[in-house]
């Protein structure tokens, strides 16, 4: 009883420090303070890739199909997007084959699900109903680990960073590296890892491509498959203003406001753009994306922040191909993507070729967003096997 006493009480401490980071943060940095914060309480900030807590859970593709896997539930210390310590949640899954040793990690990001914790896929694995389930089984059913963050503010105490590139590539890389440490799941550091992710989890992917280098290079990344990648957000917002997409738009505002309050979303809204923007903190992707189909920017904000130099300086803050990943990547994009620009992505290919790295790329012939997702999953995935297996990765560059 006492032990339980004990867990229950860090549990909370733990909640109560997450939350008080989205308020201090900003004041911190602006202080010069962010790196010695967490030191200066009774007890340090979580170290990036630190467990603060796990507990079982289960992982279940579709409602109620079994799984030979065991999973656990973890929190963990990572970083935000201005440097500051936080605490994002995720889940491990260990496929239960029978096999001992090391075996290949996969930390998996996913695509957009929403703003409320409802919609995170920590949430969903339990009950079935996330996503991607049916595509992280195959990754599992290959003998692979496979790690799932659920970004920074997504199961966790604040507003979800959505399409924060540099907060949501910590919280991939740092996945990785928790579920290395965690008991019980037999992933001891240094096992062979890849990274994989789709549309907001191929921005992701992407950016924890690019920061292995400098945020996490004792992790032994193999390579990197990411495919219907955001690589330019403005871009991806011009392109969507007025139509399917247009949802996504305010949801990267609220995502942006939340890593830099200093935007203050709340001063371009409108009466509309208010309500809109309470919905979408409230509900998951297709409630919010069938709530805002077709509308403009113009419909929600009293004027543009897309038009304002701090929103432009921010949003080309999570750009990518401005530094060349250095492991390889498989980099795929439809050509006829309705939600993220094609163009886009040809360009991070030619940046991040430019620069040396070594890209394996495929247009995808007259393939939409979602299509592309499924005709790709086990080509990319393939890909992966051939990096863990020492094969090495020739390029299209």
């Amino acid at each position: 009883m006492h032990l339980r006493r004990h867990l229950r009480w860090h549990l909370r401490t733990k909640q109560l420090r997450a939350k008080t980071w989205a308020a201090v943060g900003a004041l911190a940095l602006s202080l010069g303070l962010a790196g010695t914060a967490g030191a200066t309480g009774p007890a340090a900030a979580p170290a990036p890739g630190e467990i603060v807590t796990s507990a079982p859970t289960s992982f279940h593709p579709l409602p109620g199909q079994p799984t030979r896997t065991r999973a656990w539930h973890i929190t963990y210390g990572s970083t935000t997007a201005q440097g500051a310590p936080d605490v994002v949640s995720g889940t491990v899954i260990v496929p239960q084959d029978g096999r001992t040793g090391p075996r290949p990690l996969v930390t998996y990001a996913v695509g957009t699900v929403g703003l409320a914790d409802q919609c995170a896929p920590s949430a969903g694995f339990p009950r079935g109903t996330a996503a991607e389930g049916n595509l992280i089984e195959l990754l599992t059913l290959r003998g692979w680990a496979v790690a799932v963050t659920d970004y920074e503010g997504l199961g966790t105490p604040g507003t979800h960073t959505y399409t924060v590139g540099r907060s949501e590539g910590h919280a991939v890389l740092d996945a990785a590296r928790a579920a290395q440490r965690l008991p019980g799941a037999g992933l001891a550091p240094g096992g062979p890892v890849g990274i994989m992710g789709y549309s907001q989890g191929g921005q992701a992917a992407g950016w924890a491509a690019e920061l292995h280098d400098t945020y996490a290079p004792e992790l032994d990344v193999r390579g990197t498959a990411a495919g219907g990648v955001p690589a330019d957000l403005v871009k991806a917002a011009e392109y969507n203003d007025g139509r399917i997409g247009a949802g996504l738009v305010l949801m990267a505002a609220i995502g942006q406001d939340a890593a830099f309050p200093e935007l203050d979303l709340a001063s371009y809204l409108n009466d509309r753009g208010r309500a809109r923007t309470a919905f979408l903190k409230q509900h998951c992707v297709a409630a919010g994306t069938a709530a805002n189909l077709f509308s403009r920017i113009s419909d929600v904000t009293v004027r543009n922040p897309l038009q304002q130099p701090d929103w432009q300086r921010v949003l080309h803050s999570s750009d990518l191909g401005t530094h060349a990943p250095d492991r390889p990547v498989h980099l795929y994009h439809g050509t006829q993507d309705e939600l993220v620009p094609y163009d886009a992505a040809a360009l991070l290919r030619a940046g991040w070729c430019a620069k040396g790295a070594v890209v394996d790329w495929k247009a995808l012939p007259q393939g939409g967003h979602g299509s592309s997702l499924a005709a790709e999953s086990v080509p990319a995935a393939n890909w992966l096997a051939d990096r863990f297996a020492g094969r090495p990765a020739a390029g299209t560059c």
